[in-house]
């Protein structure tokens, strides 16, 4: 394994780590560790360059931080990624045990600084051929799993909240969303929707994905390119990240955006112009966080799977309201109100959610 250290201000550590051997280079950002190990998962996916997946995994890795310091959790904030080639199948076999274990063994070389799970792209069975190499390894079966279902549920009760506070109510029955993404997070998102009633509009980029949802679910299926215009009341993202920006905010037809991808805004100047439409916008590590709640909670800090998920449901609903009223009464977009609340926990000054 060759594993080079990058100097990134603002980071604690990046490294990147090639093994020829397997045909592995990946890469981990450890953001921050002042509230403890830094946890976050494990993404496998196709970068167009090096400097592309180095942007990502920084992203991915400062999200972390605020996510876990806005859920009230004592870890810090890291992730990880797997460059895939372009051209090599996703398939199970040999070839991917010897690339995640190769993973696990840049892991290990940090100690315990960071503890990775599955992400996009990579699964509990994964996690295991990880295992393999490091104990610095969550989300593994037979424990918490797939942490899909999980944050699917987070990302419900945010709506719910954000509903509770844009419309005095938080019973979704009847209301129309707007699911961007129908994978493993919004799949379980759309089954939490239409267990309550709401009616679904659905899109994404592997037409499989949106055609399972439209049959189990009763949904509408939409052109990907169609989705943010969509009419609904609640617009969820749940794919990639950037998604909101200067070409897709103004086509929003929805009151709300709450969904379960990373890193929705491109940039800062995104969440002003959803502010100035009128948008509410669920800050997205605040409302996907129901996975490493409850992945952190039952793995790592021993609670009981029912426990874990009462704190699931308290805490990402209490947060939202919280963030919604701070931005209201300092007169700030929503997702500056997260980052504030966030950088007070850090920093030793908040109590916790």
């Amino acid at each position: 394994m060759q594993i080079t250290e990058t100097f990134v201000p603002g980071y604690e550590c990046v490294i990147t780590g090639s093994d020829p051997a397997t045909g592995y280079r990946g890469m981990v950002a450890i953001h921050s560790t002042v509230l403890g190990p830094a946890v976050g998962g494990t993404r496998y996916w196709s970068y167009s360059t090096a400097d592309e997946a180095l942007n990502d995994v920084l992203r991915l890795a400062r999200g972390m931080t605020y996510k876990n310091a806005l859920a009230g959790l004592p870890f810090g904030g890291g992730k990880s990624v797997i460059l895939r080639d372009g051209n090599t199948p996703l398939g199970a076999g040999p070839e991917r045990e010897r690339l995640f274990r190769a993973h696990g063994r840049l892991i290990e070389t940090l100690g315990g600084k960071y503890i990775t799970a599955e992400d996009v792209g990579t699964s509990p069975a994964d996690m295991e051929y990880v295992l393999a190499e490091t104990k610095h390894v969550a989300g593994l079966q037979g424990r918490a799993g797939d942490p899909s279902p999980w944050t699917a549920r987070g990302v419900f009760r945010a709506m719910q909240a954000s509903a509770h506070y844009r419309w005095g109510n938080d019973d979704l029955t009847g209301k129309t969303v707007a699911i961007q993404g129908c994978g493993h997070v919004g799949y379980y998102l759309a089954r939490e929707l239409h267990g309550v009633g709401a009616q679904l509009l659905v899109s994404d980029v592997n037409p499989a994905n949106a055609r399972r949802v439209v049959e189990e679910f009763g949904a509408t299926q939409f052109p990907v390119t169609d989705i943010y215009a969509a009419p609904a009341d609640i617009f969820a993202p749940c794919a990639l990240g950037g998604i909101l920006n200067e070409q897709t905010t103004p086509q929003l037809r929805a009151a709300i955006i709450a969904g379960g991808a990373n890193n929705q805004l491109l940039a800062a100047d995104d969440g002003d112009r959803l502010e100035q439409r009128g948008i509410l916008y669920a800050p997205d590590y605040a409302a996907n966080a129901g996975g490493v709640i409850y992945g952190c909670s039952v793995e790592m800090l021993g609670w009981e799977p029912a426990r874990a998920l009462v704190r699931l449901n308290s805490a990402i609903y209490e947060t939202l309201l919280r963030i919604f009223r701070v931005a209201e009464s300092e007169k700030m977009p929503s997702y500056r109100a997260a980052d504030r609340l966030a950088e007070e926990r850090l920093r030793g000054t908040a109590i916790s959610t």
